[in-house]
């Protein structure tokens, strides 16, 4: 990802609530494979679990999810590791998770109301949200592993918690109840199981940006706040708003250094 410092976000704490916020991930890996494409990707919900929530989780957590065991990945991930252990396989190269913002939006130069009219010198642009994390990517793929099955209850039971709950808003009382997995027969949720692994990353490293036209003048950034709050769409809104306290936290850090000098 290219990460020009005006666009970094560098706080963990606003990283992981980002994919705490944005779960859909999707996983990149490049594997040599005698019959199957070198570079594959999945996407895959994860739950994000924090160093003091896990004695598993790595210096900065860990994301747990599941993937199909037909998955042309998990085939590559395990024609690629020799000496296989009875349950876990983990790959010795770090794998690429990348998380979107929920909205993403094209910018018009006639939203530029400052350069514009002044030089014309304003090309189009794309506003947009991502944070990107490396790590080690182990495989639980033996579904008649206590120790497997063990994960993948928990991971299940913790993903539909949190899609539920902080996704669409199904927290009971006078909203609707969340739905939970042994709300489903049990014998169906088996045979599930048995169909996919569960995979656990520990997040090595974690990077971020928000780009929200915060290189851009005063003026023109005030151009697209108010472009996109006319455009009367719920991403439009979503945009403008970003970039109005993206707009803000910018002048105040480039405040705060001018007075440091």
């Amino acid at each position: 990802m290219f990460l020009p410092a005006i666009h970094a976000e560098t706080d963990t704490a606003v990283l992981l609530q980002f994919i705490r916020e944005n779960p859909l991930g999707i996983v990149i890996t490049g594997i040599q494979s005698s019959q199957l494409d070198f570079l594959q990707c999945s996407h895959v919900p994860f739950v994000l679990d924090l160093p003091d929530e896990s004695g598993g989780a790595g210096p900065l957590g860990r994301l747990r999810g599941h993937i199909a065991k037909q998955n042309p990945q998990v085939k590559a991930i395990i024609e690629a590791v020799d000496n296989k252990p009875p349950n876990v396989l983990e790959l010795d190269d770090d794998v690429l998770v990348l998380f979107n913002g929920k909205h993403d939006h094209y910018v018009t130069p006639k939203f530029y109301v400052e350069t514009k009219p002044d030089t014309g010198k304003v090309v189009p642009t794309w506003n947009y949200s991502a944070v990107q994390i490396y790590g080690k990517m182990s495989l639980r793929y033996d579904s008649k592993s206590p120790e497997t099955d063990a994960f993948l209850a928990k991971q299940l039971h913790d993903l539909s918690e949190h899609t539920e709950r902080s996704i669409l808003g199904y927290t009971g009382g006078d909203k609707p109840q969340p739905w939970k997995v042994n709300d489903a027969p049990d014998r169906y949720i088996e045979l599930m199981k048995r169909n996919i692994v569960g995979i656990e990353i520990r997040i090595n490293k974690i990077e971020g940006k928000f780009k929200m036209s915060q290189e851009k003048p005063p003026g023109d950034r005030d151009g697209v706040v108010k472009g996109f709050a006319r455009l009367g769409t719920e991403a439009g809104e979503a945009i403008s708003a970003l970039v109005q306290s993206r707009g803000e936290m910018h002048d105040r850090k480039k405040q705060e250094m001018k007075e440091r000098e």
